[in-house]
């Protein structure tokens, strides 16, 4: 049985490197499209439930667009679904830089006491054309502190540092930015930003992610905790960070009580252990 978040189609149309592989009515090559807005989300179906969501400058594959909706895979990770049409641009110059800090404000001029025209989540990516003070220049004419962008070439060199950054966002099922993340987001955008590849969901990540460590592992900084339907990230010997539905936050833990907390609400035991 096929995944649909990770096939290239939808019976409508597929990839060309799928032919003979999927059915479908015809065979196209993709084309990189850009999220314009701040946030956007990526849907299973048109008009349908949030999958994930993706930051302005993130790339996007698209396949077909029908019914004002593009149908396409995300290039962080090749995350399969539907974004609206006008989210999306195919002339958008490659980003230089990315947001990284947990959160930063467009100017439309180098002006700190200037309305701000959007607030943009860590990960956001940017061309920058120019510098101004203290200000960057983007290429759609916006202004950003300089403080809060690094190159896009720079990676970060730690996740759990990441994740700590984002301490304290809310929790959102699906979210992939500060103003709401899940489990399986906090551990994405902790790994991509230190440039190491890692899928969308928390099924996704226990099956690509690290070794599978033998029971009674001595936990390491940096180590993922695998339950039914969600991950953690371990800060220290006995302590995790991850974001969760019980304080609605991404928040710090014991592992010995969220082990035992996870448990009692009927959620089940470790189901992994496992050394990135």
């Amino acid at each position: 049985m096929t995944d649909r978040r990770e096939t290239f189609g939808n019976g409508r149309v597929a990839a060309e490197t799928l032919r003979g592989q999927v059915a479908a009515q015809r065979y196209v090559a993709p084309v990189l499209h850009r999220v314009t807005r701040p946030l956007v989300d990526l849907l299973a179906l048109p008009g349908g439930a949030r999958d994930r969501q993706l930051v302005l400058g993130e790339g996007f594959e698209v396949l077909d667009i029908h019914d004002g909706h593009a149908f396409g895979r995300a290039a962080r990770d090749g995350y399969v679904g539907y974004i609206p049409a006008d989210a999306l641009a195919a002339d958008v110059p490659e980003p230089t830089h990315i947001v990284a800090v947990p959160a930063s404000h467009a100017y439309s001029a180098p002006d700190l006491k200037r309305p701000e025209i959007w607030a943009l989540s860590f990960g956001t990516r940017l061309r920058v054309v120019s510098a101004s003070g203290a200000f960057f220049e983007t290429a759609q004419g916006w202004f950003v502190p300089k403080p809060h962008l690094r190159p896009a070439n720079a990676p970060f060199a730690d996740p759990v540092t990441v994740a700590q950054m984002l301490f304290g966002a809310p929790y959102l099922w699906g979210g992939n930015a500060i103003w709401g993340l899940d489990c399986s987001a906090l551990v994405q955008m902790a790994h991509l930003a230190c440039h190491r590849p890692c899928p969308g969901d928390s099924d996704q990540q226990a099956r690509d992610l690290g070794r599978v460590l033998p029971p009674g592992t001595p936990p390491e900084r940096g180590d993922l905790l695998f339950w039914k339907g969600h991950v953690a990230l371990v800060v220290e010997r006995d302590v995790m960070i991850h974001a969760n539905a019980h304080t609605m936050s991404v928040a710090y833990e014991r592992i010995e009580d969220a082990i035992a907390r996870i448990e009692a609400q009927g959620d089940g035991p470790v189901t992994a252990h496992k050394r990135p």
